[in-house]
């Protein structure tokens, strides 16, 4: 099952989060695999959009914002975007767009920032708007402050951290075909709501400066791909902060876990058709000998028949239950 952990560092500004994405990241997956018209992801698209995942998970559950954050890279390379929407309630979807060959063992700046023009956006889009209300974005590069282009989702996303809280942030994600995995450690706010919204001055002024924190984030930092995909959350804790007291809050797990969802179903797919009219689904039926329709978002296809779709068309009153006839 999906997992995610708060926890607190007794004594000392700093809060850390862990998530493990299962049952969420591998239907992702398999509904990307299941497209006919494009096959699977490519191993280290897999893995990009795999990291990106766990981290708007973390990125939620940290600001504990109420509506949806939206993590996007886009960019020059054969991933063209790959977008991440996690809910309040831990709901999320994922998805990326390739075109072209994907070399193995690609990395950042081969997927997504060949001419160093990439740019990751976070926005955050409240369930409830005022009058007026926008969603907040703000958007970063994916090159330092030297204009050198960085080679980790982890740097682009600290970076970004560091810019729009004035936190100090490390994070550590990993992704393979069975899992995502992420780990957030960040320095407390001084002041202020500590969301990406914006905080105060203090907070600017300690950046780089706590002691407790760079001494958490250097054994944070040493966390392995393999140990964060494949041991239990007891064990990393216990192996990377065995001399860090620290409290754990109760996890999120079952309903609470983090969870695939995504807002495509035949139903909608249906009344799209309806929409188009009954000649243009004839002439579609005629051109290819079924309708298939799939969701831009998760990849997954909808199939309708010459049945199918005739069904679409007949008033309910119409309709002849099994057995009447």
């Amino acid at each position: 099952m999906s997992e995610l952990h708060r926890f607190l560092f007794d004594g000392v500004p700093v809060r850390g989060v862990l998530v493990r994405l299962t049952e969420g990241w591998t239907e992702i997956l398999r509904r990307r695999a299941s497209n006919s018209a494009t096959g699977a992801y490519p191993e280290p698209v897999q893995n990009l959009l795999g990291q990106l995942t766990a981290a708007a998970v973390l990125m939620q559950a940290n600001i504990k914002f109420d509506g949806a954050l939206v993590l996007q890279i886009f960019g020059d390379g054969p991933v063209k975007l790959a977008v991440v929407e996690v809910q309040s309630d831990f709901s999320l979807r994922a998805t990326a767009s390739v075109q072209g060959e994907v070399p193995a063992h690609s990395d950042l700046r081969a997927l997504v920032n060949v001419d160093n023009k990439g740019r990751c956006a976070i926005t955050l889009d409240p369930k409830t708007r005022f009058p007026g209300q926008q969603p907040y974005q703000g958007v970063v590069p994916l090159f330092d402050d030297r204009g050198v282009p960085v080679q980790r989702v982890s740097e682009v996303l600290e970076h970004y951290m560091l810019q729009s809280e004035q936190l100090d942030t490390t994070l550590v994600l990993a992704a393979n075909a069975h899992m995502a995995a992420g780990l957030l450690i960040q320095r407390l706010p001084v002041s202020g709501t500590g969301n990406l919204g914006g905080t105060a001055q203090q907070n600017e002024d300690r950046i780089g400066l706590d002691e407790d924190y760079r001494r958490i984030a250097t054994l944070a930092a040493s966390l392995q791909d393999e140990e964060l995909l494949t041991l239990d959350v007891d064990t990393v804790l216990r192996r990377l902060f065995w001399e860090e007291p620290h409290t754990r809050f109760a996890p999120a797990s079952g309903e609470q876990a983090p969870h695939f969802s995504c807002s495509c179903s035949r139903e909608r797919v249906a009344k799209m058709i309806v929409g188009l009219g009954q000649e243009e689904a004839q002439d579609i039926l005629a051109e290819r000998g079924d309708i298939e329709v799939a969701c831009e978002f998760c990849g997954l296809q909808y199939r309708f028949d010459p049945v199918d779709a005739a069904g679409l068309f007949i008033e309910p009153a119409q309709r002849i239950s099994p057995g009447t006839a």
